[in-house]
C-alpha cells in the first residue's frame, strides 16, 4: 500500500472563534480508504530560511547571536492537533487546524512575532489509523512513520489569523500584580492609553 501527504496550501481560518491556521492537506492512497484518524505534530524549521538583520536582533533570546546558529537554529514543535479523513479513493483533501495564540511563552508566537516578512518552513509529521473495508472484511493499519508533508507557509497567513481576531491589536500576559503596578503608574503620569504609557516607559513619549 502506498500512502502520500502534500500540503498544498494555507490560510487564516475563516470565522474561527479564535486565531488559526488552517492547512491544506492532499492525502493520496493506492488502496481505497474508509477513514483515517490522524494525529498532525506540525513543526517550525527555522533552519530552512535567511533572516535580516532586524530579525536576527529579535530572535537573539531564542537562538543567541547569529554566529551561533550553526548549533542553536534547530526544530521545534508549534502544535499537536488532530485529524480525521473521510473515506476516499485514489485521492482526497483534508484540512489541518492549527490553533495561534499571542502567548509570548510559546515559542512559535515569539518566532512569527519576530520575523519581517517571508515565508515559515513548517513539516507536519503524520501518525494515526487507517481503516479499510473490503472482500476479507474490516481491517486497521497504522500510518506509516515515514509520513510528512513540507511546506513554506507564507507569514501573511499567520499575521491574517491574528487580525482576525484581534484587529490591529496585540495580547501581551503579565502578573496580576504587575498589572497593578502599571496601572498606579498610568494614573500617576496622567497617560490616557496603554499605549501612551508604554511609549512613555520606553522612551518614545518623553518629551525632549
Amino acid at each position: 500500500m502506498s500512502l502520500t501527504f502534500a500540503i498544498t496550501g494555507a490560510r487564516a481560518k475563516p470565522n474561527a472563534a479564535s486565531p488559526t491556521v488552517s492547512f491544506e492537506v492532499c492525502v493520496a492512497s493506492s488502496e481505497r480508504v474508509e477513514a483515517m484518524v490522524l494525529r498532525a505534530e506540525v513543526r517550525i524549521e527555522p533552519q530552512w530560511r535567511e533572516y535580516g538583520p532586524q530579525e536576527q536582533q529579535l530572535l537573539d533570546d531564542m537562538f543567541g547571536p547569529p554566529e551561533r546558529w550553526g548549533s542553536t537554529l534547530r526544530t521545534f514543535a508549534w502544535a499537536d492537533v488532530p485529524a480525521i479523513v473521510t473515506g476516499f479513493e485514489n485521492e482526497t483533501h483534508t484540512t489541518v487546524d492549527v490553533p495561534c495564540t499571542y502567548d509570548f511563552e510559546v515559542t512559535a508566537t515569539r518566532f512569527f512575532q519576530a520575523l519581517k516578512s517571508g515565508d515559515v518552513p513548517v513539516r507536519i509529521l503524520f501518525s494515526g489509523a487507517i481503516f479499510y473495508a473490503g472482500a476479507n472484511g474490516f481491517w486497521c493499519e497504522r500510518v506509516p512513520w515515514s509520513a510528512e508533508a513540507a511546506y513554506r507557509m507564507p507569514l501573511c497567513v499567520w499575521r491574517d489569523a491574528m487580525q482576525s481576531c484581534y484587529g490591529t491589536d496585540a495580547v501581551l500576559r503579565v502578573k496580576a500584580e504587575t498589572l497593578e503596578r502599571l496601572h498606579r503608574m498610568r494614573a500617576l503620569h496622567g497617560v490616557l492609553s496603554w499605549d501612551a504609557l508604554f511609549d512613555r516607559l520606553s522612551g518614545v513619549g518623553e518629551p525632549t
